[in-house]
């Protein structure tokens, strides 16, 4: 295995949904903490683009998470790169949570967001865990706060991360001692560049909305998912991490 002068063997992480947003987050940061990591995402140009900026500890590899032989590759080629697997973050999905009425949800529609949120998870997790049992090594799934909570016409989108945060507790049980499993339900986090931020501010009032007075940032998912990863999350599986700024705790009644 890789090693480097001061951090000892080299931790890999495969990353998904990671060419810009959140997955985008995560594998930065985990490169700041001395990861090598490889970003997968559906879109492989912006992925490639991705990880060049990130430099030469980071590769890319094009992913559709639905497709079984994409998701084998995926797994063969980053233990052909590294020697194996210390990290899964299960983060590309169907960021729309809006399906329409259900009335009107066609079933390929309703599958589409079930095949992308959990079954591309399943698959994941189906090929790593060989690799992350040799390494003791752990799983991030990237959830959602709208698993606890709903607006209208989302109910494909709710589904699937509400079965999401279940998968996420039931392969801790079957994966442990050697595999730690756990998730996370990002709330409002803005996932936009830092010039489209700047050059569309979000309102006070979105802001003053979260009891901790802002809108979330990837980096705040990151550190949490670096975290999960880490040694200090050792006695930590099975559970669901809920980083929101509080906006789920917050009872709210109409004037």
């Amino acid at each position: 295995m890789p090693e480097t002068p001061d951090s000892g063997p080299q931790r890999i992480a495969l990353v998904t949904g990671a060419a810009r947003g959140i997955g985008l987050g995560i594998a930065e940061r985990l490169m700041q903490d001395g990861w090598q990591v490889v970003l997968a995402d559906v879109d492989g140009r912006e992925c490639e683009q991705s990880a060049a900026s990130l430099g030469p500890a980071a590769r890319a590899i094009a992913l559709d998470v639905r497709d079984e032989e994409q998701v084998r590759e995926a797994i063969r080629r980053t233990e052909e790169w590294y020697g194996g697997l210390d990290a899964l973050v299960n983060n590309a999905g169907i960021s729309d949570p809006h399906s329409g009425p259900l009335e009107e949800l066609e079933l390929a529609d309703w599958q589409r967001w079930l095949d992308t949120n959990l079954t591309g998870v399943f698959l994941l997790g189906k090929y790593a865990l060989p690799l992350l049992r040799r390494r003791r090594g752990a799983i991030v799934n990237i959830s959602s706060t709208r698993a606890l909570q709903s607006e209208p016409d989302t109910e494909a989108y709710a589904a699937s991360k509400g079965g999401l945060d279940a998968f996420t507790h039931a392969l801790a049980i079957s994966a442990g001692p050697e595999v730690r499993v756990n998730a996370i339900r990002p709330g409002w986090i803005d996932t936009r560049s830092p010039d489209q931020q700047q050059a569309e501010p979000l309102s006070a009032q979105d802001h003053a909305q979260h009891p901790v007075g802002r809108v979330g940032q990837p980096g705040d998912i990151a550190a949490l998912t670096a975290f999960l990863l880490g040694p200090d999350a050792g006695f930590v599986t099975g559970q669901i991490w809920t980083a929101d700024g509080g906006m789920t705790r917050r009872m709210i009644y109409a004037d």
